[in-house]
């Protein structure tokens, strides 16, 4: 299986990096993993409506840009489906299972994924209804994909 995670924004904490980079390790046992990082648009303070929908707009056609039309594509997002990690590692499986070789996850930036984005996505999934900033938000979608397949392989893991 292929995954792939599409991100807005630069991941400019180490610590944060270093994360991404265990998981990534850890995960090249189960898949092929591709992390793509598209540039965020600068949100000036106190923007407004229009501004915010344009800088959507921008950061969606980069989005979109970066997805392959053979991927399956989730958008994480707060309204988004939420599932707890054994019903997420039994959707990935159903995904696999069912000829689905490549999922796409996509992580928008601070103003969240514009309308084509979720347009284009074929389900939505939320970790919380919380935010979380973007960096962040890669770290745990690698770890909930790595603790997924320990999850599929029946491979013991942390609850």
């Amino acid at each position: 299986m292929k995954i792939t995670c599409i991100a807005v924004g630069k991941i400019k904490e180490k610590y944060y990096t270093e994360a991404v980079k265990e998981y990534a390790r850890r995960l090249s046992r189960y898949c092929k993993l591709d992390i793509i990082e598209l540039p965020d648009e600068k949100t000036p303070d106190g923007a407004g409506m229009a501004e915010e929908a344009a800088i959507l707009k921008r950061e969606g056609e980069r989005i979109l840009k970066a997805v392959r039309e053979d991927a399956y594509v989730i958008a994480l997002a707060i309204k988004g489906r939420a599932l707890d990690s054994v019903e997420f590692s039994h959707r990935l499986e159903q995904l696999g299972t069912g000829g689905r070789s490549h999922i796409a996850f996509v992580i928008g930036g601070s103003l969240g994924l514009s309308p084509a984005v979720l347009e284009r996505a074929d389900e939505s999934v939320s970790f919380s209804r919380m935010t979380f900033p973007h960096q962040l938000m890669r770290v745990i979608l690698l770890e909930q994909v790595y603790r997924s397949f320990r999850i599929m392989k029946g491979e013991p893991y942390h609850k």
